[in-house]
């Protein structure tokens, strides 16, 4: 086995072994408001989010794998060893916050290592790429804080049924749900498409363009999508509120769990994009394979440790703040996706549980722990340099050791 063979497989495993962590650490927090809420147990809730995150890892996880690969330093390409420190490098410290109960962010945790692995190949700061990410990390908790306390004093308003503002916010996620990227529906211009855009396109309906790309056909097919989640919802409601609303939640969750596989794959198998064209000349969907496996077989053993924490630990969610908690976090993944931006879902989900749980009827307390999230946004802050500086020296470290370098 030659030195360029052997390193390519350290980092095959260390991409294996990094997909396994996220769907460890960051794949679990969309289901634990409904596991918070009593609607699902921690065991099953932690089966399903192996399968239903590995699919939307395969089906949804190109752009981000992309901006991990390429975007993030300038002048030189990710080799197979650079690639291996990065992912030992963040993997390893996620697997140390994941095993204290501390979930340590994936997003920030990888774009640190492969800056420090990139670096320490001679490239360059992406500063506009750099830009663009922080913007949108520092944006996500005011946001969605925003939409998750907004939607939840809605819910928990008596102005507003249970019959009428669950069912609308059903329809509002089916008509979401049309408009998503996946990977099985390319467009002509060789991206991910929708289903929306598939079947506008497909029949020629109404093919006047809107807004950007975006056409009256696609608007159409949106909300027939739209209409047909919110009497669905509707109807789960009337047969029993109590079981109806826990079902929803339940759908809801498992919805966000196959975003935050789209969006966490990448940053698993983001550094071996460059290395998958040009080394093995393999299409990016086997690599997403690989990152999807990884992603199931972490959530089926790891993943009920972190269902539990922050289920129990960061908020008591009730049904309805559970919904106004997994809502936001679901458009802003998507958001991400369109953009090609690393996010994490750890993040994500903890802004949308704290900005609900604010939510909560007066003297009740907020149902948010202070402490549990002032350590995790210390995480935070401390993953991405740490991760750069140790990946960096990783890298020249095993550049120098005889058979590697």
């Amino acid at each position: 086995m030659t030195s360029v063979t052997f390193v390519l497989v350290i980092a095959l495993v260390a991409a294996l072994f990094m997909s396994f962590t996220v769907g460890a650490n960051s794949n679990s927090a969309p289901v634990a408001p409904a596991v918070g809420a009593g609607a699902l147990s921690v065991l099953k809730a932690a089966l399903l989010v192996g399968v239903v995150a590995g699919l939307g890892a395969i089906l949804q996880g190109g752009s981000i794998s992309e901006t991990i690969g390429k975007d993030l330093v300038t002048g030189v390409t990710i080799t197979p060893l650079a690639a291996a420190a990065a992912l030992l490098t963040a993997a390893t410290l996620i697997t140390i916050g994941n095993t204290y109960g501390y979930p340590i962010p994936s997003a920030f945790t990888v774009t640190g290592a492969m800056i420090g692995a990139g670096m320490a190949l001679g490239g360059g700061f992406a500063v506009d790429e750099y830009i663009v990410i922080l913007g949108f990390w520092f944006a996500i908790p005011i946001v969605e804080a925003c939409m998750a306390y907004g939607l939840a004093r809605g819910l928990r308003s008596d102005a507003i049924p249970k019959l009428v503002g669950v069912p609308i916010l059903g329809g509002a996620v089916g008509y979401a749900l049309a408009n998503i990227q996946l990977t099985i529906i390319p467009t002509a211009s060789g991206a991910q498409g929708s289903i929306a855009r598939y079947i506008a396109t497909t029949y020629q309906l109404l093919p006047t363009v809107i807004s950007g790309s975006y056409t009256g056909g696609m608007v159409i097919v949106s909300v027939i999508c739209g209409l047909a989640a919110l009497v669905g919802t509707r109807l789960l409601l009337q047969r029993d509120k109590t079981v109806g609303i826990n079902q929803f939640l339940i759908i809801l969750g498992l919805i966000v769990v196959f975003t935050s596989g789209g969006t966490q794959v990448g940053l698993a198998t983001g550094p071996l994009e460059s290395i998958f064209e040009s080394n093995l000349e393999l299409s990016s969907l086997y690599l997403l394979a690989l990152g999807g496996g990884g992603i199931l077989l972490g959530a089926w053993i790891r993943g009920p440790r972190l269902v539990q924490a922050v289920s129990n630990e960061y908020a008591s969610l009730g049904p309805r703040r559970s919904i106004a908690a997994l809502i936001p976090a679901f458009l802003i993944a998507q958001l991400a996706i369109v953009l090609g931006i690393p996010i994490s879902f750890n993040k994500v989900m903890i802004a949308s549980i704290v900005g609900s749980g604010l939510a909560a009827s007066p003297g009740s307390g907020s149902g948010v722990s202070p402490r549990k999230v002032g350590i995790t946004i210390g995480s935070w802050v401390g993953s991405m340099v740490g991760a750069g500086v140790i990946s960096y020296g990783l890298y020249q470290l095993l550049n120098v050791v005889p058979g590697i370098g």
